[in-house]
């Protein structure tokens, strides 16, 4: 069998061990609004961070000459650090516990693990995303389109109602 594999599962994702996880289409896409929030948390804490070790620098690089007011800011700023790191590994551990992968920490790109052509894969989405639209393999995080055959729905037959009587 070629292409996405992830309904050989019965139910919704499969979990034997946390590298093992697959995750179908439907399922991955239903998360999107926790991975959401997740992923603008992750880029936000990693814009301060950026914003607070830029600070940090420049106020290490003129640690010797600085006045009360600066030296107390570069204390604020280290424990601001240690927070904001905190708080992003915190996010992390959120991800990591749904089973969820960030590939891009730049862009917040996660991965939601799947398999196609028997093959480890990730269907992957970034924020400003409204769904899941792409996949890729794990070994190469190249995005592409998710084929609309593997978005369809599995039709479950009910069987027929029988009349009153």
């Amino acid at each position: 069998m070629s292409g996405f594999t992830g309904r050989r599962a019965s139910g919704a994702s499969e979990q034997s061990g946390a590298e093992e996880r697959v995750l179908t289409w439907g399922t991955s896409n239903a998360m999107l609004p926790l991975v959401a929030h997740i992923a603008r948390d992750v880029l936000g804490h990693q814009e301060r961070l950026a914003a607070l070790y830029a600070e940090r620098e420049q106020l290490d690089r003129t640690r010797h000459s600085l006045g009360w007011p600066e030296r107390s800011r570069r204390y604020q700023v280290a424990e601001e650090v240690a927070r904001v790191e905190t708080s992003l590994r915190d996010v992390l551990r959120e991800l990591d516990a749904l089973g969820l992968t960030l590939l891009d920490p730049e862009q917040g790109l996660v991965g939601f693990p799947t398999m196609v052509n028997d093959r480890r894969a990730y269907f992957n989405w970034k924020p400003g995303e409204e769904r899941l639209g792409f996949w890729c393999y794990a070994a190469d995080l190249h995005r592409r389109p998710i084929p609309a055959e593997w978005t369809q729905e599995e039709i479950v037959e009910k069987p027929a109602r029988k009349g009153r009587r």
